[in-house]
């Protein structure tokens, strides 16, 4: 099938479950009821996938109250009880971070939860997404490794061993989140790739990289206007990651200055183009979806599309999300029948 659809990864959670439309939502309830919301919340959330015909569901991050710290709170050697402020994105904005304190290693499991809980409930492909090891060290304070890189290769260890914890939970798509890329791009082609590369290792499921201008928020809308009438930071990072073995590259499409054009550098990958604005409370047309595949097109084989989000809704009002995955659905049906 043409142009399947999927989501970045997080969708908005109810008002019952955590305080809405923001990140680093504080959550409703503890203990056994939170539990039971976030179990519920999943489902709500794959029904509504469903329904509105996503192909590739997740579970929307529902058991997290952010894409990193939600896999931080699963590893010893990190102190979550004295966080302190720190810039993320190169102080793009500022956020209060746990520190690490000792050597990392994981307690246990950190996602089986939600994913066989995803996994029990639905019959559609079904991805996972998990913060990249550059993304993590910079929103993650230092008091021990001393050195960037190491602590990342340590975190990518981590996720490794997650990562396929998850593909034999039955997770289909492993997805590896680095907005981060877009930011330190001479990192990302020194060892930022590499410690990418090790976190996926040994992994048999498809997999993934996300890398993005980040959520709708105001440090990040107000961030892209300072990046002139053409995003070109891709093209900096694009030929190492075509030569990498992830196999999918996610970026956003819709209503962004990316040019088109550069994904003709991944030559290699399916891409996994964004057709709905996350940064705007407008909900598409199953046209305006059509537009951005057909134009996405022109640079990569049809074959190799999955039409999708351009970030995370997480902070998005839940009707407008909604709607949303309704004009991804609707719009990539009318893209199979027009391009197909």
């Amino acid at each position: 099938m043409l142009f399947p659809t999927t989501i970045a990864g997080s969708l908005p959670k109810p008002e019952w479950l955590a305080e809405p439309n923001m990140l680093w939502a504080p959550w409703k309830s503890e203990g056994d009821q939170l539990l039971r919301a976030k179990r519920d919340s999943t489902l709500i959330w794959l029904k509504i996938q469903e329904d509105a015909g996503i192909d590739i569901v997740t579970e929307g991050e529902q058991a997290r109250q952010h894409f990193v710290h939600g896999f931080l709170e699963k590893i010893e050697g990190i102190d979550f009880a004295h966080k302190v402020e720190m810039g993320i994105r190169k102080d793009r904005y500022k956020a209060m971070v746990p520190q690490v304190v000792a050597p990392l290693r994981l307690k246990g499991r950190v996602h089986a939860f939600e994913a066989r809980v995803a996994r029990t409930h639905t019959k559609k492909q079904l991805k996972f997404t998990l913060p990249g090891p550059m993304t993590i060290i910079d929103t993650i304070a230092d008091r021990y490794y001393g050195d960037r890189v190491k602590m990342a290769f340590a975190f990518a260890e981590l996720l490794n061993e997650e990562a396929k914890a998850l593909q034999a939970d039955g997770v289909d798509l492993v997805q590896f989140d680095e907005p981060a890329f877009n930011v330190y791009m001479d990192e990302v082609n020194d060892w930022g790739i590499q410690a990418l590369e090790r976190a996926a290792q040994g992994l048999t499921c498809a997999t993934a990289v996300h890398i993005c201008y980040g959520y709708g928020i105001k440090a990040n809308t107000d961030w892209k206007e300072t990046l002139g009438s053409q995003w070109r930071q891709y093209e900096q990072i694009f030929p190492a990651i075509d030569a990498s073995p992830i196999q999918q590259v996610a970026i956003e499409c819709r209503n962004s200055k990316v040019p088109l054009d550069l994904l003709a550098l991944l030559k290699n990958k399916i891409v996994q183009a964004g057709v709905i604005d996350v940064a705007s409370d407008t909900v598409e047309t199953a046209e305006d979806v059509v537009k951005v595949i057909e134009a996405v097109s022109q640079f990569v084989p049809k074959s190799n599309i999955i039409a999708t989000t351009n970030c995370g809704m997480a902070p998005m009002r839940r009707e407008i999300a909604e709607a949303k995955l309704m004009a991804l659905g609707a719009g990539a049906a009318v893209a199979r029948e027009r391009l197909g």
